[in-house]
């Protein structure tokens, strides 16, 4: 069975690049549309969330997708398995939780497992690297949670704020933004934002079937 699945995420080169991950699965997957922020207007058996950038599992995001009765089942695709966070998330009714580390078979395997009607949580075994398709920045050597931090920062969110929505600790938060700032050879938040923009580090909004159009609302330079 050839399962229909909607990639979700507010960043382009997010969802372009778990697109091109899964791109050698079409006899067992379709990808419908890749969609951020609006409802998703096709039928599809799952909606793929992707958390980079916009909070975790447990949020109102997850919570819209839900709520879409075109959406099969809701199924996070994320870096963070705090006990607490993969409890919150699947209470809410989410039928998969997976890690970032898995393989793109690996994660295939697991939407398949959804789609057929099992409830799957699949950490990442410790040691793992991050794979989860392609992220911005990674060119310039950004890892993603890097990425992660500097696209909030672009949006204009405090670092109280990015620690809010990524269920990080403000110290960590301080430790991946200095690295950024090395990796990226700026100096203050005020450059990080502008390269962040130069870069295209926005929300955006992009369908497989329809018209491209962007979304940069939100942002500022202050």
């Amino acid at each position: 069975m050839v399962i229909r699945v909607a990639l979700v995420n507010d960043d382009e080169v997010v969802v372009r690049g778990l697109d091109a991950m899964l791109r050698n699965y079409g006899d067992r997957i379709e990808i419908v549309e890749l969609a951020a922020q609006k409802n998703i207007v096709n039928e599809v058996d799952i909606a793929l969330y992707d958390t980079f950038g916009m909070g975790q599992g447990n949020g109102p995001g997850v919570s819209r997708l839900l709520a879409n009765p075109r959406i099969g089942k809701v199924v996070v695709y994320t870096w963070n398995f705090q006990p607490w966070l993969a409890r919150e998330t699947m209470e809410q009714g989410v039928s998969g939780y997976l890690s970032k580390s898995l393989t793109a078979g690996q994660l295939v395997d697991a939407l398949q497992a959804v789609a057929s009607g099992r409830v799957i949580v699949s950490p990442a075994p410790k040691g793992n690297r991050l794979v989860g398709g392609d992220w911005p920045g990674r060119e310039e050597g950004l890892t993603a949670r890097e990425a992660e931090v500097l696209s909030l920062i672009t949006m204009g969110l405090s670092n109280l704020e990015i620690a809010d929505r990524t269920s990080l600790s403000v110290n960590s938060i301080k430790s991946y933004i200095r690295s950024c700032y090395r990796k990226i050879d700026v100096d203050s938040r005020s450059k990080a934002v502008l390269w962040g923009v130069a870069h295209g580090l926005r929300a955006d909004r992009v369908r497989v079937m329809g018209s491209v159009a962007q979304d940069t609302g939100g942002e500022r330079t202050a």
